[in-house]
């Protein structure tokens, strides 16, 4: 799995290690212990995702909040690997979060141990759904996303509706977020692009969205594997993004 782009730091910004997904239980979600996130009650949020020709890019900001009414967090990470080439975002609590998360790797794990190969991104958008509907996630709403045969993402809310889409978004923000997706998504954009897009997204939304801010965390995937970044600042993500297109 890749885990950096091209090795150079910036100010503000972070690449994030990514621990395998295939082991279903390591990567861990945020920073806190499972004492803070029981007083996290949900992210207010704002996480997108957008398609591309050779891959798919999410984004989301990283504060958790009481409701939006306090922060509990300036550096809770939104984005999870549940496949070494497909990775969700989530909005809502944060304490189902972590259960949904170890639940839908570990039933990956056993789709590809019962011999049936390694899942598809349909196959693993399907069961999270299905495990929405089912289990006790009701509050969680998802935008997963991947690269098998082609790159694909996939809106799960929280009836476990399961829709394609060529970009998406969640969260409190998910509004003021459609509308710079709207104008910037084109058809067969490069990654490049996808990542501007993206960023340019969460930084919108952070503007206005009082539960929505602290930084952007920004997952590229291609069918070479994941790049997870993290940004101090929505603006660090825009500078950086930026810069990579022009």
């Amino acid at each position: 799995m890749r885990r950096t782009t091209d090795g150079r730091s910036r100010p503000g910004h972070e690449l994030e290690p990514i621990s395998p997904a295939t082991d279903g239980f390591q990567a861990p979600l945020g920073e806190g212990t499972a004492d803070d996130s029981s007083r996290i009650v949900e992210t207010g949020t704002t996480t997108v995702g957008v398609v591309g020709t050779n891959g798919v890019v999410l984004a989301a900001d990283r504060r958790a909040s009481l409701g939006g009414r306090f922060v509990t967090s300036k550096r809770a990470r939104k984005i999870e690997p549940v496949a070494d080439r497909t990775a969700l975002t989530f909005s809502g609590n944060v304490g189902e979060a972590q259960t949904f998360v170890r639940q839908l790797r570990s039933e990956r794990r056993l789709y590809e141990l019962r011999g049936e190969g390694g899942a598809s991104v349909e196959t693993i958008a399907t069961v999270a759904g299905d495990l929405i509907q089912q289990g006790p996630y009701r509050a969680l709403e998802l935008v997963l996303a991947g690269v098998d045969d082609e790159p694909s993402l996939y809106q799960i809310g929280r009836g476990g509706g399961v829709m394609r889409a060529d970009y998406a978004a969640s969260g409190s923000g998910m509004q003021l977020a459609y509308g710079n997706l709207e104008d910037a998504y084109e058809p067969d954009l490069p990654v490049s692009a996808l990542r501007e897009a993206a960023a340019v997204a969460v930084h919108s939304a952070s503007e206005r969205d009082t539960a929505s801010g602290d930084g952007t965390t920004l997952a590229t995937i291609t069918e070479d594997g994941i790049d997870l970044e993290t940004f101090d600042t929505p603006n660090a993500a825009v500078a950086a993004t930026t810069e990579e297109v022009a």
